[in-house]
């Protein structure tokens, strides 16, 4: 296959369904506004390699990331900063409404093993012989040995230089604004500075926020997806304060733990920053930052008095309707993909969703493994 594939977007979805096209003998182009991991897929510390507690139509792209993250480096032949350093999901009270507490955990853990997600739902004697400094007031939790953390800015680099190898093109500073059909192909793109790129087969639209107005500039349709800027924070538990040994989340606090390689601790849950217009960032807000630091507090002890050093919400991220992606056809076109919604947990299935996506530009023929995340469902 040598007709051109044009990729939008050097996140991790892009490099990564580049690289996987590029072993296979594609002619790929990917166009990166910006430089490599620059948005929601850089930045500091790791992210999480989850299955624990995720919605259920992903677990299967879960499943099948689960076998490629622990050879991905070599296979790159670059670090990854993979861990399997398995996952607690705590739990504390019962909740209000009908779904979490203890009383849902069993009913989680099995339909996680049924989905081939080895899950277990521990007493507070286990829990806290994995973690001694959690809070008391944990009574249980949902136990995924197999999650981890991964370096997502080391990832993505590695799949770019990975791609470059195979004999992709990987551009950079590189903005695609429009682009031109032929009916319902779309033959070519053209970029920031006026250049157009011929486009031989399909156009992925793989760029995060910047694909929902492309997707509207190439189709009129609107994707029920929208901009958001998750919060991360770095600290330092210091001499005296300890780290989590596991890929932390909660039950129903906003909340989400992971211990780096030299100590520090990595914070983030679902706090959000907000979108400064003026700046065409985003930025922080303190009363995020502070409930950030006072919810981990009063979950892991050590933290009390851990130090801030690095605290950033200006890597945008894109949310759909229903919390999952929206990977499709573009409507009205016949080789355009978009794939975007991500809503802060696409990372950890990223290498399995490009292999697919590869695999669909190959053969032409949609993997059934993505048909819950079709456009029509909306």
């Amino acid at each position: 296959m040598r007709e051109r594939v044009v990729i939008v977007g050097g996140g991790i979805h892009g490099c990564a369904t580049a690289w996987y096209l590029a072993r296979q003998g594609a002619d790929v182009h990917l166009l990166e506004a910006a430089t490599v991991a620059s948005g929601a897929s850089g930045g500091f510390g790791k992210r999480g390699v989850r299955a624990n507690r995720r919605d259920l139509r992903e677990i299967p792209l879960m499943r099948a990331a689960y076998d490629i993250w622990p050879r991905l480096a070599e296979e790159l032949g670059t670090p990854t900063g993979y861990e399997r350093t398995g996952g607690l999901n705590l739990i504390e009270r019962e909740t209000t409404g009908t779904t979490g507490g203890t009383v849902a955990a069993e009913a989680h853990a099995n339909v996680q093993r049924n989905l081939g997600i080895p899950t277990e739902v521990l007493d507070t004697g286990r829990v806290r012989e994995l973690e001694p400094d959690v809070s008391a007031d944990v009574r249980a939790a949902l136990y995924c040995p197999m999650d981890g953390i991964a370096d997502h800015t080391a990832t993505t680099r590695g799949l770019a230089e990975a791609a470059r190898r195979h004999g992709a093109t990987v551009r950079e500073g590189t903005a695609v604004v429009d682009a031109h059909r032929d009916g319902d192909r779309v033959t070519s793109v053209v970029t920031d500075s006026g250049e157009t790129v011929d486009v031989g087969g399909t156009l992925l639209l793989l760029n995060n926020t910047g694909a929902v107005p492309l997707v509207r500039e190439i189709s009129g349709a609107e994707l029920p997806v929208w901009r958001v800027l998750p919060q991360a924070l770095l600290l330092n538990p210091g001499s005296e304060g300890g780290s989590p040994r596991h890929l932390l989340g909660h039950d129903h606090r906003p909340l989400a733990l992971k211990r780096l390689p030299d100590g520090r601790v990595m914070l983030s849950g679902g706090w959000r920053g907000r979108w400064n217009a003026e700046q065409g960032r985003g930025e922080l807000l303190q009363d995020s930052v502070e409930g950030n630091l006072g919810t981990a507090a009063q979950v892991f002890r050590h933290l009390r008095d851990a130090r801030l050093e690095t605290a950033d919400a200006s890597r945008a991220e894109s949310c759909s309707a229903d919390g999952i992606p929206v990977v499709d056809t573009v409507p009205g076109t016949s080789n355009v993909i978009v794939g975007t919604g991500w809503s802060g947990h696409g990372f950890a299935i990223a290498p399995a969703v490009a292999k697919l996506l590869a695999q669909w530009v190959c053969t032409g023929s949609r993997p059934d493994h993505l048909l819950p995340f079709s456009y029509a469902r909306f």
